[in-house]
């Protein structure tokens, strides 16, 4: 692990597996392909249930799962300096040379970034979602983003249109971040081995069942479609506050016939849900990027979809029907896609995901980053503390505050425990491991 060019990353996350979800895929994807690429990668999360320690999982990934408190949405509670011991440990015991945070919504996230920048590491952070700017929740988040991302070296956004958001968000320099999509495991995403027949037509949902994925915008559209198209018959694969309503539309309407509820469904059998329809739709009211309508296209679904966010930019125009989110606007998408699906030739569709998007590809780009983020001249605190100063009137103040008193504590740290007595880990032959997980 000493050639040169290659990086030791520690990927942190409080989104990782067994959660599933885009940023989780993401997150073990792109660690996969690195240590391929002869990268050192260890993933930081939080304990989930009884899965606490360090465990290995496929290919050698090395996973710690720290035993925090969670709050809201499985993110840690936040203590601002509570995890520098933690943090400081890992980096030092794994040799870390750079720090990947993803996503905005992690606590877990911004403070190991923040700890890293005061110990010297280059930091990189990925956003995968979109914030609005104008309800409480949003404001929060874009002043803990701001000050998250003011001293970060390089940054990362799914789409351009969540680049947009997040320079707007955090005010980093345009240049300083970089789009890199998703991608998709077109070997475990396939076709059906043969062709579905057309006398029923099967429209796929798989998504969380919450407001922000448009679970409302389901219950007006499927009695909608019902109604209009005899043969269309809906499997509808997720879980959620918002399946009460689902299933009181099913009920209400008498569509328990044409309207399956699968509940959770586990990332491994998602392909097996995906290829029992001709048509898959996403419904969402906002998304930076959406890796379920790859998923989808790689098992040769058409896909309709709400014209939010990053999701114009991710599939060619033949193979995604756009609408507005609108219950009518949706329901008259959906028709369209219907009448398109003779055309449609799903190993074809597969054929050309597997050109368009590889995960290959996402990390010898997110490699690139990583070279210019040690490019970048390394900064004392004086030299720091300017940015976090410009971050407002009084945030800016309060932010220099907080990151002096991390500079202090990390050096009583050192002091009370200096950086040679923590033992350094040998490295894994990964030659000679055995997968794991």
């Amino acid at each position: 692990m000493s050639q040169p060019g290659k990086h030791r990353i520690l990927m942190v996350s409080d989104f990782f597996y067994p959660n599933f979800g885009g940023v989780e895929n993401h997150i073990y994807y792109l660690s996969q392909c690195l240590i391929k690429r002869g990268h050192k990668v260890v993933v930081m999360t939080h304990a989930y249930g009884n899965r606490s320690g360090v465990r290995y999982m496929t290919g050698g990934l090395k996973v710690y799962y720290v035993p925090w408190m969670t709050m809201f949405m499985q993110s840690t509670f936040p203590t601002l300096f509570g995890n520098l011991p933690i943090v400081r440990t890992v980096l030092i015991r794994e040799r870390i040379s750079i720090v990947h945070g993803h996503q905005t919504f992690s606590t877990l996230c911004h403070e190991a970034l923040m700890h890293a920048r005061t110990m010297g590491y280059k930091v990189v952070f990925t956003d995968h979602s979109l914030y609005g700017f104008a309800d409480v929740g949003s404001i929060h988040m874009n002043k803990v983003l701001q000050f998250a991302l003011a001293d970060v070296t390089q940054a990362i956004c799914v789409s351009h249109t969540s680049k947009e958001n997040t320079v707007l968000r955090s005010g980093l320099p345009p240049e300083k971040v970089f789009v890199i999509p998703n991608a998709v495991d077109t070997a475990m995403f396939k076709p059906a081995p043969e062709r579905l027949s057309s006398k029923e037509i099967v429209i796929v949902v798989i998504s969380r069942l919450v407001y922000r994925k448009g679970a409302d915008l389901l219950v007006e559209i499927i009695p909608e479609v019902c109604n209009l198209h005899p043969n269309v018959r809906f499997v509808i694969g997720g879980d959620g506050p918002k399946r009460v309503r689902l299933e009181e539309m099913r009920e209400k309407h008498s569509l328990q016939d044409r309207v399956d509820m699968l509940g959770a469904v586990p990332h491994a059998k998602v392909r097996s849900v995906l290829v029992t329809g001709h048509i898959f739709l996403n419904s969402s009211l906002t998304e930076a990027f959406c890796i379920a309508i790859l998923e989808a296209a790689s098992c040769g679904l058409l896909t309709v979809s709400t014209r939010v966010g990053g999701v114009p930019e991710v599939l060619p125009d033949d193979m995604i029907v756009l609408a507005e989110p609108d219950p009518s606007d949706m329901v008259l998408a959906i028709t369209n896609a219907i009448n398109l699906l003779p055309r449609i030739d799903p190993q074809a569709m597969h054929d050309r995901m597997k050109k368009l998007y590889s995960w290959h590809d996402v990390a010898k780009r997110t490699e690139i980053v990583y070279n210019r983020a040690f490019q970048c001249s390394g900064q004392d605190l004086l030299e720091r503390l300017p940015r976090y100063f410009s971050c407002g009137a009084w945030a800016g103040k309060i932010f220099c505050v907080v990151m002096i008193i991390d500079y202090l504590l990390w050096c009583l740290l050192k002091l009370w425990k200096p950086d040679r007595d923590i033992e350094v880990v040998p490295d894994i032959d990964l030659s000679s491991t055995h997968n794991r997980e």
